[in-house]
This record gives structure tokens, C-alpha cells and sequence, in this order.
């Protein structure tokens, strides 16, 4: 055994268990730190200035404007606009904001929809802007109050058509309402996810400008930590929130909209939401397009598509089935015996990281 052996055999020895400890405690601690974060994704309340700025252009364009809320089956308040054009052509378009935003993120399509003579409702989601809701959850609790939303529709405009669009998360969602919400006569979708965990890969790339194969394989254990976390301490199967098998199993028909250069939500995931239902959905790619950047590169293609999609299926509104449209709603929650399995799923994964790094040392010895 040479000198250079045994000065580094030691050194090569400790380094090896810090590394294994800082990647089982960064799994860990660092999963549940995303699980929060990820349910608490803050808040951008509306202010009185902003609602008053709202007011005067519906005012200066001869539009009703109104404050409106609906109740949630866990009794959050959900809050949002409502606005009708002078001139209406009797339909309402619900518009669903992105992750950490609030209704004004929607507000410069209600105007151009506005203008096209269509009533929109712009509602903040719940943990957003002035709605209540402690946690924000993808998809799970937001199709219900979607749900709700196209009650309170039905229940005060009567309207010819009601039609959904929806940004990033906010398309997710909009998604997802259709196993509980099929009177709408049509949606769009921009930049949304196939399903959590996947947009959860992805996001774990993105800042070392990878792939989700990052996601799936070394932040593996960190992404299975935060859906766990979100699983016990709120009772909400993440696994659950899919676009995907919402469209699947849906007749209503979906636009999917995504730009080709989308690093936040890679544009394979509306690719694989329109394979499960094409003859019920169509997708625009759109070259050089980022995150829910359609409009900035092809504005006028963006506005022909989206009134040509509404106006299109606006013959085709669905009967009322007053039995559906009352239904109760029961959330999704993952059961304890599933989150006991994952749980020692995990569990065994990381006694094989340090059994692996044991036997490691063992060589060097």
C-alpha cells in the first residue's frame, strides 16, 4: 500500500459518507420545502385601484361589470368579474390565470373578448388573488369551483354557449373541470400540463437547462418527497391531477395551444394530451412561441383560431342536465394504504443509496 493510498483512502471514505448524507437529508428536507411551496404558491390580491381602473372601462365601453363570488364545496369563497358587452351575442367565456398570478393576468383577453361581443367571467383561483383556499392544488380542488362557476352562469345569464380558455395552470385546470363540468361547448388550453408529475420533472430541469430526465432519475426521490408531503399533510393525491386522462374521457372539444420553444411546460406534454383524444381535440404548434406566447409571435393567427374555435361550436351547446350540474363534490385524496406503499417505496430507495455508498467504502477498505 502506497503513501498516496493511505492519505486518501480516508479522505475519499468521509467525503463519500457526506455525500450520501447531504443527498438523503437534501431529498428529504428539500421535497417537503417544494411540496409547500408548490401548495402555497402566493398571493397577488386586487387592489381597490385596479378594481376601480376595471370599472371605468366598462363603463366608458357601455359594459355591465360586476363583483361576483361563488361558495366551494369546503366553503372558501371564490371571487372574481363579470362582464357583459353593450351588444352581446349571449355567450360567456370563462378565463383561468396562470400559478401565482390573479384574474388580471386575464383581463387583456376579456377586453379583446369583449369586444367580439361575448360576456366574460374572470375569477381569481382559489390561493390566488381575493379568493379563498388555503392551498393551491392543480387542478383537483379548481374543477369543482369551475364547476360551481359554470353553475352560477347557467343559474344568472342563461347564456347560448359557455366556452372556457385558460393559461398554464390555469389551462390545466380548465382541463381537468371537464370530467365534472361537460356543458361546456368548447375550451382552449395554452401551455398546459399533461399531468403534475410530469411539469414537476420538467421543472426540476430547467434550471440546470435539462430535460425531465433529471426530474426522473436523480430528483427523483426530492419529487416523490413533495407529492407525498402533499399527500399526508393535505390529504390530495397529486398523482391525480392529469389533463390527460380529463380529455381522454371528454367529448367537449379541446384546443390545445403551445409554443415549440416553451421551457416551463415543454410542449410534448399538449402533444401527449392531444394523442389521448384526437378526434375530440386539436393542437396548434407554434414555432419560436415561449410560455404562453402565442399571441406575441402570431397575434393574428391567435385571434382568427380562438374566435373561429368559439364561433364554431357555439351550435353545439350541450342540454342542461340539472342532476349533473347539482352533483356533490368529493375531492381526491390519496388513500392510506397507497401512501404507505410510496412511503416505504421511498424508504427502501434511500437505505440502497447508503447500502451502495457502504459497499463502496468496503472496496476502498
Amino acid at each position: 500500500m502506497t503513501l498516496f493510498t493511505q492519505i486518501w483512502r480516508p479522505v475519499v471514505r468521509r467525503i463519500s459518507v457526506v455525500l450520501a448524507i447531504l443527498y438523503v437529508a437534501g431529498t428529504l428536507f428539500g421535497g417537503m420545502g417544494l411540496g409547500w411551496v408548490a401548495t402555497h404558491p402566493g398571493r397577488r390580491p386586487i387592489t381597490a385601484d385596479e378594481e376601480r381602473q376595471v370599472g371605468l372601462y366598462a363603463r366608458a365601453n357601455n359594459a355591465e361589470f360586476r363583483d361576483v363570488g361563488v361558495i366551494a364545496a369546503d366553503r372558501a369563497e371564490m371571487r372574481g368579474w363579470f362582464l357583459r358587452p353593450a351588444e352581446s351575442n349571449g355567450s360567456v367565456v370563462i378565463l383561468l390565470h396562470g400559478v401565482s398570478d390573479n384574474r388580471l393576468g386575464m383581463y387583456g383577453y376579456g377586453q379583446w373578448l369583449l369586444a367580439n361581443h361575448y360576456s366574460v367571467l374572470l375569477p381569481d383561483a382559489r390561493a390566488h388573488g381575493l379568493s379563498g383556499g388555503g392551498i393551491a392544488s392543480y387542478g383537483l380542488l379548481e374543477s369543482d369551483d369551475i364547476h360551481r362557476w359554470a353553475n352560477w352562469i347557467e343559474d344568472n345569464e342563461r347564456p347560448r354557449c359557455v366556452f372556457g380558455f385558460g393559461e398554464s395552470m390555469g389551462a390545466a385546470q380548465i382541463l381537468q373541470s371537464l370530467s365534472k363540468e361537460p356543458r361546456f361547448c368548447a375550451v382552449v388550453a395554452e401551455s398546459p400540463f399533461e399531468t403534475f408529475r410530469e411539469v414537476s420533472y420538467a421543472r426540476f430541469g430547467r434550471p440546470f437547462h435539462a430535460g425531465p430526465w433529471l426530474g426522473r432519475t436523480f430528483f427523483w426521490p426530492t419529487d416523490e418527497v413533495g407529492i407525498l408531503y402533499v399527500r399526508l399533510t393535505y390529504g390530495l393525491d397529486m398523482d391525480s391531477a392529469s389533463p390527460e386522462q380529463a380529455v381522454r374521457g371528454s367529448k367537449v372539444p379541446v384546443l390545445l395551444i403551445h409554443g415549440t420553444s416553451d421551457r416551463n411546460i415543454p410542449f410534448y406534454n399538449s402533444e401527449d394530451i392531444h394523442a389521448t383524444n384526437p378526434s375530440h381535440a386539436v393542437l396548434w404548434l407554434v414555432p419560436g412561441a415561449a410560455h404562453c406566447g402565442a399571441h406575441q409571435v402570431s397575434p393574428e393567427e391567435f385571434d382568427r383560431r380562438i374566435l373561429g374555435w368559439f364561433s364554431e361550436h357555439s351550435m353545439a351547446a350541450p342540454k342542461r342536465d340539472d342532476a349533473l350540474s347539482r352533483s356533490i363534490y368529493r375531492p381526491i385524496a390519496g388513500g392510506g394504504a397507497r401512501a404507505t406503499l410510496s412511503y416505504f417505496n421511498l424508504l427502501i430507495h434511500q437505505l440502497l443509496v447508503i447500502l451502495i455508498c457502504a459497499r463502496q467504502l468496503e472496496r476502498i477498505r
